[in-house]
């Protein structure tokens, strides 16, 4: 795979993924109203989501599964486009009809994969998560499900080995997995090994990924990208329930649709990828003896680069996480340690860099790049000055 820089964001795209549509005739009328089964992408002459599950040659089947798609509606009422989109899956789980489409809605830019369960001859769209990069479902290559049975993966076909949360091997029928236990609230790594194909020459031993948790709520996509092993390192220990919070990381910044926030959409800042952890220094709270530890947290999202801090206390206590800031040479955070509200200011120190609080502001930390204040009871702002600009963030009161 080769990295390469779309809207803002690294996402992993193929080299010499092929993809065939029908541009005119009998089958592009088709595929104008009824999805395709399968999707028409290739890696070389291997397909990467070829036509699977028992139901994927039942046109009844694939009609019904069209019926339910095109009524559905994104959270701002966007419609699928049938042509560019893909029955991934068609079959039955446990006797009950399930479908899985990657769905392109280009009205927001943005991939989305459909969970579709079938009663009675119809399908509903039963959950439905949103990848905010345009195409990267067919370019993926493990999807994720949620049954009532756990978690379940479906596999590409460039996919030789899936490793589950506790490092082995998944059973693959017609490239889907078996339930696999996954915590609700905790990140756990899924790792494939891809086979050698015309993008991959020598294949991938380890193409990693980031499980959020099954309390992910929809459309918040719950697989995160971790090719280098940061992330799984960085929410060691963390609760991923409060990191997806409105207050957390994950969820604090919502996407803003014109000029409104739109709450039902994914957050800007829910991750997609490089999920990663950095200690900034040690704090001492409550008059304890032991100091607890101040990380600054750091992800990509469509949006950009997004970071917050976490506190780690000595022992056993639970971790504090602060709301997600977008980068900036001055990082602002409110850390709201129960009792003892904090506001944490970052920087990358250097000689030329000079941070000035309000007067009178107790400095409870203080080391190059790093100052933690109490939170001001009122509105109160905060400048750094360096050799070529003066930053200035401002924080405290409700």
């Amino acid at each position: 795979m080769a990295s390469v820089r779309r809207r803002g964001t690294t996402v992993a795209v193929l080299l010499g993924l092929l993809l065939t549509v029908p541009a005119c005739g009998p089958v592009a009328d088709r595929q104008a109203r009824e999805l395709r089964v399968g999707y028409d992408s290739l890696d070389g002459t291997r397909a990467v989501w070829p036509p699977r599950g028992s139901l994927a040659g039942d046109a009844t089947a694939t009609a019904a599964v069209t019926e339910a798609v095109r009524a559905w509606r994104s959270p701002i009422d966007d419609r699928v486009h049938l042509p560019s989109s893909g029955i991934l899956w068609s079959g039955a789980v446990d006797g009950a009809p399930l479908a899985l489409v990657a769905a392109d809605v280009p009205g927001e830019s943005a991939s989305w994969l459909l969970q579709l369960t079938g009663r009675d001859g119809r399908y509903e769209v039963t959950r439905a998560s949103e990848y905010t990069d345009p195409g990267y479902l067919v370019y993926a290559d493990v999807l994720p499900l949620h049954l009532p049975d756990g978690r379940r993966y479906l596999a590409s076909g460039r996919v030789e080995r899936l490793l589950g949360p506790d490092g082995r091997a998944l059973m693959l029928t017609d490239g889907l997995t078996g339930a696999v236990k996954v915590p609700d609230c905790r990140a756990v790594p899924v790792t494939a090994t891809l086979r050698a194909t015309e993008s991959l020459p020598r294949g991938r031993a380890a193409d990693r990924l980031l499980d959020l948790g099954v309390a992910t709520v929809d459309p918040r996509y719950p697989l995160v990208r971790d090719d280098t092993g940061s992330g799984r390192r960085a929410l060691d220990g963390l609760d991923t329930c409060v990191l997806a919070d409105e207050q957390g990381p994950f969820g604090s910044i919502p996407r803003r649709i014109g000029d409104r926030d739109a709450p039902r959409s994914v957050p800007e800042s829910w991750p997609m990828e490089k999920v990663a952890v950095r200690a900034i220094g040690e704090m001492t709270l409550g008059g304890g003896n032991d100091p607890g530890d101040l990380e600054q947290l750091t992800w990509e999202t469509d949006a950009g680069t997004m970071t917050a801090v976490v506190y780690r206390p000595a022992g056993d206590g639970t971790p504090v996480v602060s709301p997600a800031d977008r980068s900036n040479p001055l990082q602002t955070y409110v850390l709201p340690v129960p009792g003892q509200p904090l506001v944490v200011l970052t920087w990358r120190g250097n000689r030329d860099a000079s941070l000035s609080v309000p007067p009178g502001t107790p400095r409870l930390v203080e080391r190059p790049g790093l100052v933690v204040v109490p939170m001001p009871a009122s509105r109160q702002t905060f400048s750094l000055a360096t050799a070529e600009k003066t930053y200035y963030r401002s924080a405290g009161g409700r």
